[in-house]
Protein backbone atom coordinates (compact mmCIF):
# COMPACT_ATOMS: atom_id res chain seq x y z
CA UNK A 1 0.00 0.00 0.00
CA UNK A 2 1.19 3.22 -1.02
CA UNK A 3 1.89 5.71 1.67
CA UNK A 4 0.74 8.48 -0.83
CA UNK A 5 -2.34 7.28 -0.82
CA UNK A 6 -2.58 6.95 2.68
CA UNK A 7 -1.19 10.58 3.45
CA UNK A 8 -3.41 12.04 0.68
CA UNK A 9 -6.21 9.95 2.21
CA UNK A 10 -5.01 11.32 6.24
CA UNK A 11 -5.36 15.15 4.79
CA UNK A 12 -8.27 15.18 2.99
CA UNK A 13 -9.86 13.70 5.82
CA UNK A 14 -9.02 16.63 7.98
CA UNK A 15 -9.60 19.18 5.18
CA UNK A 16 -12.84 17.81 5.49
CA UNK A 17 -13.65 17.78 9.18
CA UNK A 18 -12.21 21.48 8.99
CA UNK A 19 -14.70 22.42 6.62
CA UNK A 20 -17.29 20.00 8.33
CA UNK A 21 -16.93 22.15 11.77
CA UNK A 22 -17.33 25.26 10.00
CA UNK A 23 -20.17 24.74 7.78
CA UNK A 24 -21.85 22.56 10.28
CA UNK A 25 -21.10 24.82 13.62
CA UNK A 26 -23.23 27.39 11.27
CA UNK A 27 -25.88 25.21 10.53
CA UNK A 28 -26.32 24.09 14.35
CA UNK A 29 -26.15 27.52 15.75
CA UNK A 30 -29.15 28.65 12.92
CA UNK A 31 -30.74 25.59 13.59
CA UNK A 32 -30.56 26.66 18.04
CA UNK A 33 -31.76 30.62 16.96
CA UNK A 34 -34.62 29.07 14.72
CA UNK A 35 -36.22 27.18 17.52
CA UNK A 36 -37.30 29.93 20.54
CA UNK A 37 -38.49 31.67 17.16
CA UNK A 38 -40.57 29.15 16.19
CA UNK A 39 -42.15 28.64 19.79
CA UNK A 40 -43.22 31.96 20.26
CA UNK A 41 -44.04 32.47 16.33
CA UNK A 42 -46.75 29.01 16.73
CA UNK A 43 -47.04 28.44 20.24
CA UNK A 44 -45.71 25.35 22.58
CA UNK A 45 -48.84 23.21 21.29
CA UNK A 46 -48.92 23.75 17.73
CA UNK A 47 -44.95 23.48 17.60
CA UNK A 48 -45.09 20.36 18.99
CA UNK A 49 -47.29 19.35 16.26
CA UNK A 50 -45.15 20.67 13.91
CA UNK A 51 -42.10 19.30 15.00
CA UNK A 52 -44.14 15.47 15.17
CA UNK A 53 -44.55 16.51 11.26
CA UNK A 54 -41.53 16.78 10.54
CA UNK A 55 -40.43 13.62 12.02
CA UNK A 56 -43.03 11.69 10.59
CA UNK A 57 -42.51 13.46 6.80
CA UNK A 58 -38.50 12.41 7.50
CA UNK A 59 -39.47 9.09 7.22
CA UNK A 60 -39.97 9.35 3.31
CA UNK A 61 -36.18 9.30 2.85
CA UNK A 62 -36.10 5.81 4.42
CA UNK A 63 -37.94 4.64 1.41
CA UNK A 64 -34.86 4.76 -1.39
CA UNK A 65 -34.70 1.27 -0.32
CA UNK A 66 -30.97 2.00 0.67
CA UNK A 67 -30.00 3.26 -2.73
CA UNK A 68 -28.77 6.59 -1.65
CA UNK A 69 -26.29 4.51 1.05
CA UNK A 70 -25.46 1.60 -2.02
CA UNK A 71 -24.56 4.70 -4.30
CA UNK A 72 -21.58 5.59 -2.34
CA UNK A 73 -20.61 2.79 -1.39
CA UNK A 74 -20.64 1.36 -5.39
CA UNK A 75 -18.79 4.47 -6.14
CA UNK A 76 -16.39 5.34 -3.89
CA UNK A 77 -15.21 1.92 -4.53
CA UNK A 78 -15.67 2.11 -8.34
CA UNK A 79 -13.34 5.01 -7.64
CA UNK A 80 -10.68 3.43 -5.60
CA UNK A 81 -9.83 0.87 -8.30
CA UNK A 82 -10.33 3.61 -11.28
CA UNK A 83 -13.19 2.40 -12.75
CA UNK A 84 -14.96 5.72 -13.73
CA UNK A 85 -17.73 4.71 -16.23
CA UNK A 86 -19.11 1.92 -13.95
CA UNK A 87 -19.45 4.75 -11.55
CA UNK A 88 -21.10 6.87 -13.71
CA UNK A 89 -23.42 3.87 -14.70
CA UNK A 90 -24.63 3.45 -11.29
CA UNK A 91 -25.07 7.38 -10.61
CA UNK A 92 -27.37 6.93 -13.63
CA UNK A 93 -29.13 3.71 -12.77
CA UNK A 94 -29.95 5.38 -9.16
CA UNK A 95 -31.06 8.26 -10.43
CA UNK A 96 -33.42 6.82 -12.95
CA UNK A 97 -34.98 4.51 -10.25
CA UNK A 98 -35.46 7.19 -7.39
CA UNK A 99 -37.22 9.04 -9.79
CA UNK A 100 -40.00 6.54 -10.41
CA UNK A 101 -39.93 6.05 -6.46
CA UNK A 102 -40.57 9.36 -5.33
CA UNK A 103 -43.72 9.49 -8.25
CA UNK A 104 -44.95 6.60 -7.45
CA UNK A 105 -44.93 7.80 -3.29
CA UNK A 106 -46.44 11.34 -3.76
CA UNK A 107 -49.56 9.53 -5.90
CA UNK A 108 -49.55 7.34 -3.24
CA UNK A 109 -49.41 9.66 -0.91
CA UNK A 110 -51.78 12.37 -2.26
CA UNK A 111 -54.64 9.74 -2.27
CA UNK A 112 -54.14 8.18 1.29
CA UNK A 113 -54.14 12.13 2.74
CA UNK A 114 -57.38 12.27 2.34
CA UNK A 115 -58.47 9.17 3.62
CA UNK A 116 -57.12 10.04 7.12
CA UNK A 117 -57.90 12.09 9.88
CA UNK A 118 -54.75 14.13 10.88
CA UNK A 119 -56.11 15.48 14.13
CA UNK A 120 -56.92 11.67 15.42
CA UNK A 121 -53.25 11.23 14.02
CA UNK A 122 -52.04 14.18 16.16
CA UNK A 123 -53.87 14.06 18.89
CA UNK A 124 -54.97 17.27 18.98
CA UNK A 125 -57.50 19.42 17.69
CA UNK A 126 -56.11 22.93 17.99
CA UNK A 127 -55.21 22.64 14.15
CA UNK A 128 -57.75 22.40 11.70
CA UNK A 129 -58.00 19.14 9.63
CA UNK A 130 -57.83 21.37 6.32
CA UNK A 131 -54.59 23.03 7.99
CA UNK A 132 -53.10 20.01 8.85
CA UNK A 133 -53.52 17.93 5.61
CA UNK A 134 -52.38 21.01 3.31
CA UNK A 135 -49.22 21.52 5.44
CA UNK A 136 -48.36 17.69 5.25
CA UNK A 137 -49.11 17.54 1.65
CA UNK A 138 -47.07 20.82 1.16
CA UNK A 139 -43.65 19.05 3.27
CA UNK A 140 -44.36 15.55 1.73
CA UNK A 141 -43.97 17.34 -2.06
CA UNK A 142 -40.91 18.81 -0.76
CA UNK A 143 -39.11 16.26 0.52
CA UNK A 144 -40.47 13.64 -2.08
CA UNK A 145 -38.54 15.93 -4.89
CA UNK A 146 -35.63 16.26 -2.57
CA UNK A 147 -35.84 12.37 -2.14
CA UNK A 148 -34.45 12.71 -5.95
CA UNK A 149 -32.32 16.11 -5.63
CA UNK A 150 -30.71 14.67 -2.51
CA UNK A 151 -29.05 11.77 -4.12
CA UNK A 152 -25.98 14.55 -4.15
CA UNK A 153 -25.41 14.17 -0.54
CA UNK A 154 -24.66 10.17 -1.41
CA UNK A 155 -22.19 11.41 -4.43
CA UNK A 156 -20.45 14.21 -1.76
CA UNK A 157 -19.50 11.37 0.57
CA UNK A 158 -18.47 8.95 -2.13
CA UNK A 159 -15.78 11.46 -3.58
CA UNK A 160 -15.00 12.86 -0.18
CA UNK A 161 -16.44 15.99 0.10
CA UNK A 162 -18.49 15.60 3.07
CA UNK A 163 -18.03 18.94 4.63
CA UNK A 164 -20.19 20.40 1.28
CA UNK A 165 -22.91 18.10 2.88
CA UNK A 166 -22.58 20.34 6.00
CA UNK A 167 -22.34 23.51 3.83
CA UNK A 168 -26.30 22.58 2.14
CA UNK A 169 -27.33 22.06 5.45
CA UNK A 170 -26.26 25.58 6.51
CA UNK A 171 -27.76 27.21 3.75
CA UNK A 172 -31.35 25.48 4.88
CA UNK A 173 -30.92 26.23 8.33
CA UNK A 174 -29.48 29.57 7.22
CA UNK A 175 -33.18 30.10 5.23
CA UNK A 176 -35.00 28.80 7.73
CA UNK A 177 -33.95 31.26 10.21
CA UNK A 178 -34.32 34.34 8.05
CA UNK A 179 -37.73 32.79 7.05
CA UNK A 180 -39.04 32.47 10.42
CA UNK A 181 -37.77 35.57 11.82
CA UNK A 182 -40.16 37.00 9.03
CA UNK A 183 -42.92 35.12 9.84
CA UNK A 184 -42.84 35.98 13.56
CA UNK A 185 -43.33 39.89 12.76
CA UNK A 186 -45.29 39.52 9.40
CA UNK A 187 -47.23 36.89 9.42
CA UNK A 188 -50.39 34.89 11.20
CA UNK A 189 -49.48 31.62 12.60
CA UNK A 190 -50.16 28.95 10.16
CA UNK A 191 -47.64 25.15 10.09
CA UNK A 192 -48.50 25.42 6.74
CA UNK A 193 -45.76 28.47 6.22
CA UNK A 194 -43.27 26.85 7.81
CA UNK A 195 -44.12 24.02 5.68
CA UNK A 196 -43.43 25.87 2.39
CA UNK A 197 -40.19 27.86 4.03
CA UNK A 198 -38.56 24.67 5.55
CA UNK A 199 -39.29 23.03 2.19
CA UNK A 200 -37.91 25.59 0.09
CA UNK A 201 -34.97 25.65 2.59
CA UNK A 202 -34.32 21.92 1.70
CA UNK A 203 -34.71 21.92 -2.25
CA UNK A 204 -32.68 25.15 -2.66
CA UNK A 205 -29.63 23.68 -0.53
CA UNK A 206 -29.30 20.59 -2.54
CA UNK A 207 -29.68 22.23 -5.92
CA UNK A 208 -26.77 24.61 -5.10
CA UNK A 209 -24.88 21.36 -4.25
CA UNK A 210 -25.87 19.21 -7.33
CA UNK A 211 -24.52 22.34 -9.77
CA UNK A 212 -21.27 22.55 -8.14
CA UNK A 213 -20.91 18.39 -8.23
CA UNK A 214 -21.45 18.09 -11.95
CA UNK A 215 -19.49 21.21 -12.98
CA UNK A 216 -16.60 19.82 -10.92
CA UNK A 217 -17.07 16.51 -12.18
CA UNK A 218 -18.42 16.52 -15.95
CA UNK A 219 -17.67 12.94 -16.43
CA UNK A 220 -20.21 11.87 -13.41
CA UNK A 221 -22.98 13.49 -15.04
CA UNK A 222 -26.02 10.98 -15.07
CA UNK A 223 -27.93 9.66 -18.42
CA UNK A 224 -30.78 7.94 -18.16
CA UNK A 225 -30.76 4.08 -17.35
CA UNK A 226 -31.98 1.20 -15.48
CA UNK A 227 -29.58 -1.44 -16.53
CA UNK A 228 -29.98 -4.51 -14.37
CA UNK A 229 -26.76 -4.71 -14.45
CA UNK A 230 -26.05 -2.03 -12.17
CA UNK A 231 -29.07 -2.09 -10.28
CA UNK A 232 -28.90 -5.35 -8.86
CA UNK A 233 -25.74 -4.69 -6.68
CA UNK A 234 -26.96 -0.88 -5.79
CA UNK A 235 -30.03 -2.80 -4.37
CA UNK A 236 -28.18 -5.62 -2.94
CA UNK A 237 -26.31 -3.79 -0.64
CA UNK A 238 -29.29 -0.99 -0.61
CA UNK A 239 -31.99 -3.55 0.76
CA UNK A 240 -30.02 -4.25 3.47
CA UNK A 241 -29.11 -0.49 4.45
CA UNK A 242 -32.98 0.41 4.06
CA UNK A 243 -33.59 -2.47 6.62
CA UNK A 244 -31.19 -0.69 8.92
CA UNK A 245 -32.48 2.66 8.31
CA UNK A 246 -35.95 1.18 8.75
CA UNK A 247 -34.83 -0.09 12.17
CA UNK A 248 -33.06 2.94 13.24
CA UNK A 249 -35.60 4.90 11.84
CA UNK A 250 -38.41 3.44 14.76
CA UNK A 251 -35.50 3.68 17.28
CA UNK A 252 -34.99 7.50 16.72
CA UNK A 253 -37.83 9.22 15.21
CA UNK A 254 -40.63 7.63 16.93
CA UNK A 255 -40.29 9.00 20.61
CA UNK A 256 -42.17 12.21 19.64
CA UNK A 257 -44.97 9.92 17.92
CA UNK A 258 -45.15 8.00 21.29
CA UNK A 259 -44.82 11.02 23.53
CA UNK A 260 -48.12 12.87 21.55
CA UNK A 261 -50.09 9.94 22.22
CA UNK A 262 -48.92 8.73 25.51
CA UNK A 263 -48.29 12.41 26.82
CA UNK A 264 -50.08 14.42 24.69
CA UNK A 265 -48.29 16.93 21.95
CA UNK A 266 -47.27 19.76 24.52
CA UNK A 267 -45.13 17.44 25.75
CA UNK A 268 -43.34 16.97 22.50
CA UNK A 269 -41.70 20.71 23.30
CA UNK A 270 -40.13 19.74 26.26
CA UNK A 271 -38.41 16.47 24.49
CA UNK A 272 -37.49 18.67 21.23
CA UNK A 273 -35.78 21.25 23.31
CA UNK A 274 -33.80 18.61 25.46
CA UNK A 275 -33.06 17.00 22.52
CA UNK A 276 -31.91 20.03 20.40
CA UNK A 277 -29.64 20.69 23.13
CA UNK A 278 -27.81 17.30 23.38
CA UNK A 279 -27.72 17.16 19.87
CA UNK A 280 -25.03 19.18 20.02
CA UNK A 281 -22.77 16.56 21.04
CA UNK A 282 -24.12 14.23 18.33
CA UNK A 283 -23.58 16.83 15.77
CA UNK A 284 -19.94 17.73 16.88
CA UNK A 285 -19.24 13.98 16.96
CA UNK A 286 -21.12 13.60 13.33
CA UNK A 287 -18.75 16.23 12.21
CA UNK A 288 -15.83 13.90 13.44
CA UNK A 289 -16.84 10.59 11.68
CA UNK A 290 -19.05 11.26 8.77
CA UNK A 291 -15.73 12.15 6.64
CA UNK A 292 -14.58 8.79 7.41
CA UNK A 293 -17.18 6.40 5.81
CA UNK A 294 -15.82 7.06 2.29
CA UNK A 295 -12.23 6.92 3.62
CA UNK A 296 -13.17 3.49 5.44
CA UNK A 297 -14.63 2.32 1.64
CA UNK A 298 -11.53 3.37 0.03
CA UNK A 299 -8.84 2.16 2.61
CA UNK A 300 -11.10 -1.38 2.69
CA UNK A 301 -10.79 -2.17 -0.74
CA UNK A 302 -7.04 -0.99 -1.15
CA UNK A 303 -6.49 -3.86 1.67
CA UNK A 304 -4.78 -0.25 3.73
CA UNK A 305 -5.94 -2.23 6.95
CA UNK A 306 -3.16 0.17 9.05
CA UNK A 307 -4.98 3.75 8.35
CA UNK A 308 -8.61 1.85 9.23
CA UNK A 309 -6.85 0.86 12.49
CA UNK A 310 -5.33 4.28 13.13
CA UNK A 311 -8.09 6.08 12.75
CA UNK A 312 -10.50 3.95 15.31
CA UNK A 313 -7.76 4.18 17.74
CA UNK A 314 -8.17 8.03 17.16
CA UNK A 315 -12.23 7.98 16.90
CA UNK A 316 -11.90 5.96 20.81
CA UNK A 317 -10.11 8.34 22.47
CA UNK A 318 -12.04 10.97 21.09
CA UNK A 319 -15.01 9.50 22.55
CA UNK A 320 -13.40 9.70 26.08
CA UNK A 321 -14.49 14.10 25.65
CA UNK A 322 -17.74 12.90 24.23
CA UNK A 323 -18.80 11.78 27.53
CA UNK A 324 -17.12 14.23 29.52
CA UNK A 325 -19.11 16.74 27.24
CA UNK A 326 -22.34 15.53 27.68
CA UNK A 327 -21.76 14.91 31.79
CA UNK A 328 -20.79 18.93 31.84
CA UNK A 329 -24.28 19.51 29.31
CA UNK A 330 -26.23 17.53 31.79
CA UNK A 331 -25.04 19.46 34.65
CA UNK A 332 -25.63 22.55 32.86
CA UNK A 333 -28.80 22.08 30.96
CA UNK A 334 -31.10 24.28 32.89
CA UNK A 335 -29.38 27.13 33.22
CA UNK A 336 -28.64 26.83 29.48
CA UNK A 337 -32.27 26.48 28.64
CA UNK A 338 -33.20 29.13 31.04
CA UNK A 339 -30.94 31.85 28.79
CA UNK A 340 -31.96 30.11 25.28
CA UNK A 341 -35.14 29.83 25.61
CA UNK A 342 -36.82 31.34 28.52
CA UNK A 343 -36.28 31.25 32.62
CA UNK A 344 -40.21 30.07 33.01
CA UNK A 345 -39.32 26.84 30.98
CA UNK A 346 -38.60 23.67 33.55
CA UNK A 347 -37.46 20.51 31.99
CA UNK A 348 -37.21 17.43 34.09
CA UNK A 349 -34.06 16.09 35.84
CA UNK A 350 -34.68 12.39 34.88
CA UNK A 351 -35.25 13.19 31.16
CA UNK A 352 -32.14 15.20 30.42
CA UNK A 353 -30.29 12.40 32.25
CA UNK A 354 -31.77 9.88 29.78
CA UNK A 355 -30.93 11.97 27.02
CA UNK A 356 -27.18 12.31 28.03
CA UNK A 357 -27.29 8.40 28.28
CA UNK A 358 -29.31 7.87 25.15
CA UNK A 359 -26.60 10.01 23.12
CA UNK A 360 -23.44 8.42 24.81
CA UNK A 361 -24.76 4.89 23.91
CA UNK A 362 -25.84 6.03 20.10
CA UNK A 363 -22.46 8.08 19.24
CA UNK A 364 -20.57 5.21 20.71
CA UNK A 365 -22.59 2.90 18.02
CA UNK A 366 -21.60 5.31 15.44
CA UNK A 367 -17.91 5.35 15.70
CA UNK A 368 -18.25 1.20 14.85
CA UNK A 369 -21.35 1.56 12.90
CA UNK A 370 -19.27 3.84 9.92
CA UNK A 371 -16.52 1.19 9.58
CA UNK A 372 -18.76 -1.27 8.94
CA UNK A 373 -20.66 1.08 6.36
CA UNK A 374 -17.94 1.40 4.33
CA UNK A 375 -16.58 -1.87 4.28
CA UNK A 376 -19.91 -2.68 3.75
CA UNK A 377 -20.09 -5.45 6.42
CA UNK A 378 -23.61 -4.57 7.76
CA UNK A 379 -25.11 -8.04 8.71
CA UNK A 380 -24.35 -7.60 12.14
CA UNK A 381 -25.69 -4.07 12.13
CA UNK A 382 -28.53 -5.49 10.54
CA UNK A 383 -29.48 -7.96 13.16
CA UNK A 384 -29.22 -5.98 16.13
CA UNK A 385 -31.10 -2.59 14.46
CA UNK A 386 -33.56 -5.16 13.80
CA UNK A 387 -33.47 -6.61 17.60
CA UNK A 388 -33.60 -2.81 18.64
CA UNK A 389 -36.63 -2.01 16.28
CA UNK A 390 -38.86 -4.54 17.72
CA UNK A 391 -38.13 -3.94 21.44
CA UNK A 392 -38.50 -0.42 21.37
CA UNK A 393 -42.17 0.32 21.78
CA UNK A 394 -43.10 -2.15 23.77
CA UNK A 395 -40.15 -1.21 25.89
CA UNK A 396 -42.14 2.19 26.01
CA UNK A 397 -45.31 1.41 26.90
CA UNK A 398 -43.40 -1.19 29.84
CA UNK A 399 -41.27 2.00 31.06
CA UNK A 400 -44.58 4.52 31.05
CA UNK A 401 -47.41 2.41 31.85
CA UNK A 402 -45.66 -0.47 33.72
CA UNK A 403 -43.20 1.63 35.35
CA UNK A 404 -44.86 4.89 35.71
CA UNK A 405 -42.04 6.75 34.28
CA UNK A 406 -42.80 10.00 32.83
CA UNK A 407 -41.26 11.28 29.22
CA UNK A 408 -37.92 9.86 30.30
CA UNK A 409 -38.88 6.61 30.00
CA UNK A 410 -39.86 6.81 26.63
CA UNK A 411 -35.98 8.03 26.13
CA UNK A 412 -34.91 5.28 28.28
CA UNK A 413 -36.60 2.76 26.39
CA UNK A 414 -34.90 3.41 23.03
CA UNK A 415 -31.54 3.44 24.94
CA UNK A 416 -32.10 0.11 26.08
CA UNK A 417 -32.43 -1.04 22.89
CA UNK A 418 -29.39 0.21 21.28
CA UNK A 419 -27.45 -1.96 23.79
CA UNK A 420 -27.46 -4.62 21.62
CA UNK A 421 -25.12 -2.94 19.02
CA UNK A 422 -23.14 -1.26 21.85
CA UNK A 423 -21.55 -4.81 22.12
CA UNK A 424 -21.50 -6.70 19.25
CA UNK A 425 -20.95 -3.69 16.60
CA UNK A 426 -17.57 -3.56 18.63
CA UNK A 427 -16.71 -7.35 18.28
CA UNK A 428 -17.72 -7.18 14.53
CA UNK A 429 -14.92 -4.25 13.87
CA UNK A 430 -12.52 -6.50 15.97
CA UNK A 431 -12.67 -9.64 13.80
CA UNK A 432 -12.73 -7.45 10.44
CA UNK A 433 -9.61 -5.74 11.74
CA UNK A 434 -8.09 -8.83 13.08
CA UNK A 435 -6.19 -6.23 16.13
CA UNK A 436 -7.01 -5.56 19.19
CA UNK A 437 -8.50 -1.79 18.80
CA UNK A 438 -10.33 -1.50 22.07
CA UNK A 439 -7.90 -2.47 24.20
CA UNK A 440 -6.53 1.00 23.10
CA UNK A 441 -5.32 3.05 25.77
CA UNK A 442 -6.62 6.54 25.89
CA UNK A 443 -3.63 8.18 27.37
Amino acid sequence: MSENVSAQRTTNYIKQLKGSVLYKGGAVAASFLAIPIMISYLGGLQFGVWSTLLTIMSWVVFFDLGIGNGLRNKVAESLAKGEEALARSYISSAYSLIGFVAAGLWLVFLFVSYQLSWQHIFNTSAVSEDELRYSIQVTAAFMLLNFWVGLITALLGAVQKSALISLGQLLTNGFALMACYGLYHFADARISYLAWTYGIGLLGGNLLLTFWFYKKYRYLRPGYSLDREHLTPLLSVGVRFFIIQLAVLVVFTTDKILITQLFGPEHVTEYEVVFKLFSVVAFLHTLISSPLWSAYTDAYHRKDSAWIVKMLRTQLKLYALVVVGLCALAVLAQLIIGVWIDRAFIVSAPLVICMAGFVAVSTWNNIFAIMLNGAGAVNVQLYTALAAMLLNIPLAFLMVNGFGMGVEGVVFAATISLLFSAVLLPLQVYRLTRTKILDVSLT
